[in-house]
């Protein structure tokens, strides 16, 4: 749904393709920066997503994320919504929607319809 959104926004530029390489190695070697990537809690629904922060002082744009677990135990980042432009430290009502929104989403992995559960 969203995801032709986020992969032009990543491929905008060598510079957003970099910030988000950055991000990501963060991610995956369990490097905790909140100036980069850090947890969005608003609330006690919204505890499993968390922000990409691109551009901090600039545009300020975030990619929303929720934070999953496989059935076997592997730890997913999923980028759920792009948010351009960013305007202030705080959270606008728009921006808590789109946070408790992305809390909503049940990224629980499906077995095929010819498989048993």
């Amino acid at each position: 749904m969203n995801s032709a959104e986020i992969i032009e926004y990543l491929n905008r530029s060598p510079k957003h393709r970099k910030k988000f390489q950055y991000i990501a190695r963060l991610i995956l070697e369990g490097i905790r920066n909140t100036e980069t990537y850090d947890r969005e809690n608003i609330n006690d629904r919204c505890k499993d997503v968390t922000a990409m922060k691109f551009f901090k002082g600039n545009s300020n744009d975030r990619i929303y994320c929720k934070e999953v677990r496989s059935r076997r135990g592997v730890f997913v980042v999923v980028a759920a919504v792009l948010h351009e432009k960013k305007k202030s430290q705080k959270n606008s009502a728009r921006e808590i929607s789109q946070i408790e929104k992305v809390s909503a989403y049940d990224y629980s992995p499906k077995p095929p319809a010819d498989h048993p559960q």
